[in-house]
């Protein structure tokens, strides 16, 4: 009989609490709202596909409800667990800003899951202006004296030091990134990151380096950062 009743004790323990209707809606709608939230401020100044911003503005109330059903059910948390883990490999790679405003949604729908209300409402109102400052910032961009350099020069050339004087008048850092042949041998491809001189004039450079390659083939673009995968 002792034995019944400890294992009657712990199962109460173990068991999902009771989920008034009340604390269901206010938690939903706080769920949408702050994915709502989230979704707006990481679309700023970026392309997002509408598929991708409806799935920011309900993860969190999915999340919630996941939460609810298995609180305190240690088996059923275990289940959700392996089940979320199989959406890794159903799913292309994102950007590493993708990625943060994923892992934003599940802790909102976390914390409005466990009934943590103004928790949820602190972090994610703290995370959105910090990412919108980061945003709207010059914070981690390229200079608009930053640029990517592509020249085609005749095979006759050293590609190694053909435009060092001309390097030396017009930027203050160079770099040879990568070289390709073309035209079955006969011409260089040379692709540089170059970091220009204040004032100093893009087309003076150009028409320089033209004179040196023949009047080949010259394109200055601005420096593009790869995008960064998790």
């Amino acid at each position: 009989m002792h034995n019944i009743t400890v294992l009657t004790s712990a199962a109460s323990v173990t068991s999902a609490a009771a989920i008034t209707m009340g604390t269901f809606l206010l938690c939903t709608l706080t769920s949408l709202a702050l994915g709502a939230v989230i979704a707006f401020c990481f679309s700023i100044k970026q392309r997002k596909s509408k598929s991708f911003m409806m799935t920011l503005a309900l993860l969190p109330v999915i999340v919630q409800v996941v939460i609810m059903l298995v609180n305190g059910n240690l088996g059923t948390g275990v289940a959700v667990m392996g089940a979320f883990s199989l959406v890794r490999f159903r799913s292309i790679p994102g950007n590493a800003r993708d990625i943060c405003a994923i892992f934003l949604a599940m802790a909102v729908g976390l914390a409005t899951g466990t009934d943590h209300i103004l928790l949820a409402l602190i972090f994610s109102g703290i995370v959105c202006a910090v990412c919108l400052v980061y945003t709207l910032s010059p914070f981690g961009t390229a200079g608009s004296s930053e640029k990517t350099l592509n020249v085609t020069i005749p095979e006759s050339l050293d590609y190694t030091e053909v435009f060092d004087d001309i390097f030396e008048k017009y930027t203050k850092r160079w770099e040879l990134v990568s070289v390709k042949t073309t035209n079955m041998g006969s011409l260089f491809k040379l692709s540089y990151e170059i970091t220009l001189k204040p004032g100093a004039s893009e087309k003076k450079l150009i028409d320089d380096m033209r004179c040196r390659n023949g009047n080949l083939e010259i394109m200055c673009s601005r420096r593009v950062t790869p995008q960064e995968q998790l």
